[in-house]
């Protein structure tokens, strides 16, 4: 629900309490874009709609415009979108003085319909499927990351080199190690709880420097919704205080990476439609065929979770990221986790995508796999046991980009659910990302050839 009301905003702009709202869209990556209104304006005339060039959903992570999209390009001269403001959505900004933010759905400028390859649009479909089926899917998602002790200004004047993260020992569940970055993290509970996110806590994580933000269960919009605010408050948070985040997933070869473990369940009514008190595990005959779709299908959509050359370098065993697609009881070395088992609040937590995702596309991803695998009634096989990195007879994560995308592009249950323009698009997002980083030469290259070679 809505931290503020429309007439909450009203009401503050009249006093002068509310002078700015931010109006802003997803893009492909997951960020907020879009436009700082004058208060006024935006109550007079933005409120039912505003526009945005179409790029927006067709640049890589510099902003750059790649050619090869089928939605706009250089030669349709990149006309516009049509932003309409989600009033479910309207809440303040804590962190910035007499500001309010509203996020908005991208309809075509001619038809206003919407664009199927938004993100916001994409989990939206999925969520319409699963509503046709009469459930309700309900998400939560993680967020890991790390804090320097440097500003992204001053990190980016050194070339990225020599960083140094704000606490400088492995802080997983340590209160005294965690009161080191308190003047960051408390603002950042505060400003969530204040936006109407209900935020649950912050803990150290498993790596020198690495922090985890964790947020209540909601419906699965909702639940992405929040992801992508509270992922943009750490970083501004952080920066008003001197200090960077970084939710890139593998920022040292040599440190643990950072995940966005995705919890979910389905809804019937008020009842988890994944409990069955009678059958093992407390499992539903409908969770175990969601799971299965899960397994099934995480080669097509890892793409959709790990959507840049760096996601694949956190796969790394013995790190609790995972290489295998395997289901298991409380165990964090496999893919995929079942949670509360035989409680009432019985889940499946996805450990397969990292920091980067765009909550959208991952979450949208999920139920894709989930919902075939309750459409095809497939057979959930019995979980696994033990240490998951070592089995040879389980499948694995695609293990590169490229493997991912051939994998994503080829799916027909992808181009079935997700529908061909949605695919080629987020292909060809894909395809950006490794044609810019094959024409790269790396340190890495140089230090080992530039003398040797």
């Amino acid at each position: 629900m809505a931290a503020l009301t429309l007439d909450d905003l009203k009401a503050k702009a009249a006093s002068g309490e509310i002078d700015t709202v931010l109006v802003c869209t997803i893009d492909m990556q997951g960020r907020l874009m879009g436009k700082r209104f004058h208060v006024s304006n935006f109550l007079e005339h933005s409120i039912e709609e505003t526009h945005c060039c179409n790029y927006l959903i067709a640049t890589d992570l510099e902003m750059a415009t790649p050619d090869g999209y089928a939605t706009t390009s250089w030669a349709a001269g990149y006309g516009d979108y049509v932003m309409q403001p989600d009033l479910s959505t309207l809440r303040p900004v804590p962190w910035l003085e007499g500001t309010a933010m509203i996020l908005c759905d991208l309809l075509d400028h001619h038809t206003h319909k919407p664009v199927p390859q938004s993100p916001r649009q994409i989990l939206k479909a999925q969520v319409a499927r699963a509503e046709a089926m009469g459930l309700t899917p309900m998400m939560a998602t993680e967020l890991e990351f790390f804090l320097f002790q440097k500003s992204y200004d001053q990190i980016r004047d050194t070339g990225y080199r020599d960083l140094t993260t704000l606490v400088r020992y492995n802080q997983d569940y340590s209160i005294q190690m965690t009161t080191r970055e308190e003047f960051i993290l408390r603002p950042v509970r505060n400003a969530l709880y204040a936006m109407g996110i209900p935020v649950e806590n912050t803990k150290g994580e498993a790596e020198t420097g690495q922090e985890e933000l964790n947020i209540r269960f909601g419906d699965a919009m909702m639940a992405a919704d929040q992801h992508t605010i509270a992922k943009h408050a750490v970083k501004e948070i952080a920066e008003q205080h001197g200090h960077a985040a970084t939710f890139l997933p593998k920022w040292h070869p040599d440190r643990v990476g950072s995940a966005a473990h995705i919890h979910q369940s389905l809804m019937k009514g008020s009842d988890n439609a994944f409990h069955d008190a009678d059958r093992p595990h407390g499992m539903s005959e409908m969770m175990e065929s969601y799971v299965a779709g899960l397994i099934k299908y995480a080669p097509e959509i890892t793409l959709l979770m790990a959507p840049y050359i760096n996601s694949y370098k956190r796969f790394v065993p013995g790190t609790f990221a995972p290489t295998k697609t395997a289901w298991s009881i409380d165990n964090r070395t496999a893919g995929f986790r079942l949670v509360g088992e035989n409680t009432k609040g019985v889940r499946i937590e996805c450990r397969i995508p990292g920091s980067d995702m765009n909550p959208y596309l991952a979450c949208a991803a999920q139920l894709a796999a989930g919902l075939a695998g309750v459409e095809e009634k497939l057979e959930l096989p019995a979980p696994v046991t033990g240490d998951v990195y070592g089995m040879q007879d389980v499948p694995e994560v695609p293990a590169t980009l490229r493997d991912a995308t051939a994998t994503f592009r080829n799916s027909a249950m992808l181009r079935e659910t997700l529908g061909d323009a949605v695919v080629d698009h987020y292909t060809r997002a894909a395809e950006v990302e490794q044609e810019d980083f094959d024409r790269a030469v790396t340190d890495y290259e140089l230090q080992r050839g530039f003398e040797k070679a």
